[in-house]
């Protein structure tokens, strides 16, 4: 019999020696025998490599031929660990490339006939093509602000050596008693484990729940694994703390006591190095101060990186794309000052990222004030309360029905993962659609409108030929109409900027948004992954009660804020649509009111004929 599996969801190889699954595809396997959670076979365009055990189901069927054989078959206990990519070994200081969407989480399929986001008409959403002039990698001090590279060294006083806390600090820390195995004081990996601890035995001290084979994975990276496995450790000021709740549709994040707003106006071309560079730079004025400040695209930029490595369990929204060419056109600096308006009210609508420090840092540091701008700056690059740490600021209800019930928590997600998917494939074709008819009223609608006037035209100039008085008022009344036919013309050509460009606007913004869930999902399959771990090694007697609620209390965390932020996502998107389609609907009225105004002026001139 040979080996067999069903891969239950799609995988992405993201390293050298593992190979690609799509979901319901039958692979063929090297072995039974998984090394740290992972298998090897064959997938059914014949690539052989590593994949996750869990996201196959091992299937036995009659086969002519024996399975291929094993390379890893002789591979030491320290398990696999492919090298890491030349990205990995960057400096600190610089900013990590943006991750791809991990898996398991469906993407859609190609045979929608959209393998990517389509740009909406006017090429205004074209992929980013290179550099952006209103994007340069110099953070000089001649700018409207600077920057200096930031150390990412400890922001806070030795706690312990000064015998106490300031007020509003807390010392907490997740790290467990758990023998793990090699493993650094930092809390950060020194290698891949082994399967069992050094002299471990079959104690119950010394089990261990193992570490990812795949260390580039996001829930690795988030610092999420480190967590769940009791390697957090810092402190807490009272600032960092993020709330959740339990709301009437379950958990959600507490609302911002002082909520606002945040207009952007005036985009204003200016320069600098006496003219030899130029760059766009918007006018921000929060409600909260009442005091504009400038802001330069770049500086968007910076603000997205930051938000996006500190809250991996919290959708950022993507700011509007780069363009190489036809950065100063007057028609995508518009585009882009609309993107950055639905960037700016998805921030202030959500209660962490509108009070993130980052972020108030952004909306009210003077424009003028290089000092306070660096320092601000540095403070948030040298942020301690990342990667694990960040879970550590999460404070989530306790008490007599706080609880959360796993497998009710992993239904919700997979039911957030089936609507995520489905949003994203009909968001896809809608914006297709849009694209497409907006791309017809501009060219194909107007151009036939004016081809039926200028038909009319030539029939009143042919009747003109005749010279008779009495059909003079017949004569202009058509002319009339082959005018009225050509305004219609010019009302289908300007209308997609009425109705549809809003419309494909609020999608491209949603479609960041969905294509940040699968990271944030992934971070709470893992967490979850560990539980079932802990507890399988409790029924087997290799690990302590006491140990294995640990995992599952710091996973109970990771599952509030994963809740909250899914429950956050739908009140926006129910606002937003609500709002959007109102406003397209209502314009399409305001447009066929005018045509039919057009057409009624053109049949009242035949009254008096």
């Amino acid at each position: 019999m040979a080996l067999r599996a069903r891969a239950l969801y799609d995988f992405r190889s993201e390293n050298p020696g593992e190979i690609s699954l799509r979901e319901h595809e039958v692979l063929s396997l090297c072995s039974e025998q998984d090394i740290e959670g992972w298998l090897e076979g064959v997938n059914s365009r014949g690539d052989r490599g590593l994949f996750p055990a869990s996201y196959v189901q091992v299937i036995r069927a009659p086969a002519a031929e024996p399975p291929p054989p094993a390379r890893y078959a002789n591979l030491p206990a320290g398990g696999f660990e492919p090298l890491p990519p030349p990205a990995a070994f960057k400096p600190a200081t610089q900013q990590p490339p943006p991750a791809a969407a991990p898996e398991p989480f469906p993407q859609p399929p190609a045979a929608a006939g959209y393998p990517f986001p389509p740009a909406p008409y006017g090429g205004s959403y074209q992929p980013s093509q290179g550099s952006d002039d209103d994007w340069d990698d110099d953070w000089d001090d001649s700018s409207t602000v600077a920057d200096e590279p930031g150390a990412l060294g400890s922001s806070y006083p030795d706690y312990e050596a000064a015998g106490g806390g300031a007020s509003g600090r807390y010392r907490l820390s997740t790290r467990s008693e758990l023998s793990l195995g090699s493993r650094s004081g930092s809390g950060h990996p020194a290698g891949h484990p082994h399967p069992h601890p050094p002299g471990g035995g079959g104690a119950k001290s010394s089990a261990t729940v193992s570490r990812n084979l795949n260390r580039f994975s996001t829930f690795v990276k988030s610092g999420g694994e480190a967590f769940v496995l009791g390697e957090a450790s810092g402190f807490v000021k009272d600032g960092d703390k993020l709330c959740v709740v339990l709301g009437p549709q379950g958990p959600e994040w507490q609302e911002n006591p002082y909520p606002f707003q945040c207009s952007i106006e005036d985009p204003t071309k200016q320069t600098k190095f006496k003219g030899m560079k130029s760059y766009i730079a918007y006018k921000l004025v929060p409600s909260h101060t009442g005091q504009q400040v400038h802001r330069r695209y770049k500086h968007f930029d910076w603000l997205y990186g930051r938000l996006a490595e500190k809250f991996p369990v919290i959708s950022v929204p993507h700011l509007p794309e780069k363009q190489a060419t036809g950065r100063f056109e007057e028609d995508f600096i518009s585009k882009r000052r609309k993107g950055l308006a639905w960037w700016m009210d998805h921030m202030c609508s959500h209660p962490v990222l509108a009070q993130c420090d980052a972020f108030q840092h952004f909306l009210t540091c003077p424009s003028t004030d290089e000092k306070a701008w660096k320092q601000g700056k540095r403070k948030a690059e040298k942020d301690e309360m990342v990667g694990a740490n960040f879970f550590l600021t999460i404070s989530v209800p306790t008490g007599p029905g706080a609880s959360l019930d796993l497998q009710e928590v992993e239904s919700q997600v997979d039911g957030f993962k089936a609507f995520t998917k489905k949003m994203d494939e009909s968001a896809l074709q809608l914006n297709h659609t849009a694209n497409e008819f907006a791309r017809k009223q501009v060219t194909g609608f107007k151009k036939e409108y004016q081809k039926v006037g200028h038909s009319f035209k030539c029939l009143s100039q042919a009747f003109e030929l005749d010279q008779q008085a009495f059909s003079a008022g017949l004569n202009q009344a058509i002319a009339f109409t082959a005018e009225a036919y050509d305004a219609i013309g010019d009302l289908f050509a300007d209308q997609p900027r009425q109705d549809l460009d809003p419309v494909m606007d609020l999608l491209a913004l949603y479609q960041g948004h969905l294509a940040n869930f699968p990271d944030i999902i992934h971070v709470q399959k893992g967490a979850l992954t560990k539980v079932k771990e802990s507890k399988r090694h409790v029924e087997e007697g290799k690990m302590e009660l006491q140990k294995a609620e640990g995992i599952q209390e710091r996973c109970n965390i990771i599952s509030f804020a994963t809740l909250a932020e899914i429950n956050h996502f739908h009140k926006i998107r129910v606002r937003d649509f609500k709002s959007q389609m109102q406003h397209f609907l209502q314009q399409q009225i305001l447009f066929f009111q005018k045509v039919t105004q057009k057409l009624e002026e053109a049949l009242h001139k035949y009254d008096s004929v």
